[in-house]
C-alpha cells in the first residue's frame, strides 16, 4: 500500500479536482493497473454532503455544499484537517462494517500515539472523546468517516481534526448529531499540533489497522504459508 501526499505542507487542495482524482486512481486499482494507494489532503475550506443528509443538517445562509456519493452526512474539511483517502481492494468477501472499524481503530490509535484516550460511541462512526465527568463537555467527535465501496475498492474515507478551526462546524449539524460537540487534537491536548505532526502516525496506524483486510495482504500471507508448507514436505526425512 503506498501512500500520496498531495502537496501537504504547501497549497491547500480544492474538493471537486481531488475528488475527480480519487475516481481516476479508484478506477486504475479497480482494473488492476495500480496498486491500492492512499491519498492524505489538506483542503480548501468546503462542506460536503453524504447520501443520508437531512435538509435541516445544511447551512441555512446558502452556504454551497457539495453533494457526494459517499455514506454518512454533511461534514466540513478545511485547513488544519488531515482528510485521507484509502482506495484499496477488500479481500473477498467485502467487509465494509469491518473496514470502518479498521478505520476509526487507526485513528483511535494515532490518538494513544499523541497521549489521548480516544475511542467509539456505540451507534455513531468515527473517533470520539467521552463527556467529561460532571458534563462539563459532552462526547465530542475528532474523527469522521465515510466511506463508499464499489467494485470491490474503497473510496472517500476519514477526515482527523489536528488544529482547524472549529466554528466552521457551527454553521451545519455535523453528521447529522445535534447532541455532541466536534473537537480536534489540538483542543484535547492543549497546545498547538501541526499535520506534519500527524502524518507518519497515520501513516504506520492505517498501514497496521487495513494490511488484514486487503486483499493483496491476503493473497501474500496464502502464498508465504504455502511457501512454509512446501519447505516443510521437503526436509520431511525418507522412510
Amino acid at each position: 500500500m503506498r501512500f500520496v501526499d498531495l502537496d501537504l505542507g504547501g497549497s491547500l487542495q480544492a474538493y471537486e479536482p481531488t475528488w475527480a482524482h480519487q475516481r481516476a486512481v479508484h478506477s486504475a486499482v479497480a482494473d488492476g493497473l495500480e496498486t491500492d494507494t492512499v491519498l492524505l489532503v489538506e483542503h480548501l475550506s468546503v462542506y460536503t454532503a453524504g447520501r443520508r443528509t437531512a435538509r435541516t443538517d445544511r447551512p441555512t445562509d446558502a452556504t454551497p455544499v457539495i453533494d457526494v456519493d459517499r455514506g454518512g452526512r454533511i461534514t466540513w474539511h478545511g485547513p488544519g484537517q488531515l482528510v485521507g483517502y484509502p482506495i484499496v481492494r477488500l479481500a473477498e468477501p467485502v467487509d465494509v462494517v469491518g473496514y470502518v472499524r479498521a478505520l476509526e481503530q487507526a485513528l483511535i490509535d494515532v490518538c494513544a500515539g499523541l497521549g489521548l484516550a480516544a475511542g467509539r460511541v456505540e451507534g455513531r462512526s468515527g473517533v470520539w472523546f467521552a463527556a467529561d465527568p460532571g458534563g462539563r463537555r459532552p462526547a465530542r467527535k475528532v474523527a469522521a468517516i465515510g466511506v463508499r465501496v464499489a467494485r470491490g475498492v474503497t473510496m472517500h474515507g476519514f477526515a482527523l481534526n489536528v488544529c482547524p478551526d472549529l466554528t466552521a462546524f457551527d454553521r451545519i449539524v455535523p453528521c447529522g448529531i445535534a447532541d455532541a460537540g466536534v473537537t480536534s487534537l489540538s483542543v484535547e491536548l492543549g497546545r498547538e499540533v501541526s499535520i506534519a505532526d500527524v502524518v507518519p502516525l497515520v501513516r504506520t496506524q492505517l498501514s497496521t489497522a487495513l494490511r488484514p483486510l486487503l486483499a493483496a495482504g491476503r493473497a501474500a500471507r496464502a502464498g508465504a504459508d504455502a511457501a512454509q508448507d512446501n519447505a516443510a514436505a521437503i526436509s520431511l526425512p525418507q522412510t
